[in-house]
């Protein structure tokens, strides 16, 4: 049976009504292109990578995304408290048009140099070139506080023995004009007008322009800045 016009007006009056934009109810929302995502997180992890001195190569599991919308602003970010690994998680939230948030799987690779001691080290020993060996492989995968730079070594003094082989870190190294704890010290206060120097002993470590204290000869403990290898700037 044919509608009557007034039918047709009433329906022709319902769709220009629908707003602009809108989909019904039970349409179809476009999902998130994958590999869009895998290839932002690639290109997030290839720039973070370039904090190291080495050459990177990046490889994004490709992510299950039938439940996230298209985005049309995403951001890649590292999860509080992570850092880069050879095998680790990314996170990659959408802030437009509608917001969600999930983490992508990546594997990492950064083919550099550290340094090994090619002999037994003693504690002390001030490094030279010769005292170390560059080895090549995935800087993520060796220790962290790995010497990455030999000029980081060169001129150090070693804190503990480091055995032949072993990885160098700046963690065993100290500034050769550094102060150790226990360590004998020359105080020096300065004022308006005069000098005061004394003796004393460092209660902790310190490099040049950290603060330690220190016990003077006569049993007082006062606080100074670290001037070098053995003086003490007492604060007054």
């Amino acid at each position: 049976m044919p509608k009557s016009p007034a039918i047709i007006s009433l329906l022709a009056a319902s769709l220009l009504a629908w707003p602009a934009g809108a989909a019904p109810t039970g349409a179809v929302i476009a999902a998130q292109d994958p590999a869009t995502i895998a290839t932002e997180v690639e290109h997030f992890l290839v720039g973070q990578a370039q904090n190291y001195p080495g050459s990177a190569s990046v490889t994004v599991n490709m992510p299950n995304t039938r439940n996230q919308a298209a985005c049309d602003e995403l951001q890649v970010y590292l999860p509080n408290g992570h850092r880069l690994q050879s095998r680790m998680t990314v996170g990659v939230r959408c802030v437009a048009p509608a917001e969600w948030n999930m983490r992508v799987q990546a594997n990492l690779n950064i083919q550099g140099y550290y340094y090994v001691a090619n002999h037994t080290i003693q504690a002390g020993d001030t490094l030279s070139l010769s005292d170390l060996t560059g080895r090549e492989g995935d800087l993520l995968s060796v220790a962290r506080g790995v010497v990455f730079d030999p000029s980081q070594a060169i001129g150090y003094v070693a804190k503990y023995r480091i055995s032949a082989g072993g990885v160098i870190k700046s963690s065993a190294l100290r500034d050769p004009d550094s102060i150790a704890r226990g360590q004998r010290v020359r105080t020096e206060a300065r004022g308006v007008g005069f000098v005061a120097t004394g003796e004393g002993k460092a209660l902790e470590s310190g490099a040049p322009g950290s603060q330690i204290q220190v016990k003077s000869s006569s049993g007082q403990i006062v606080s100074g800045t670290v001037v070098n290898s053995n003086t003490v700037q007492v604060i007054m």
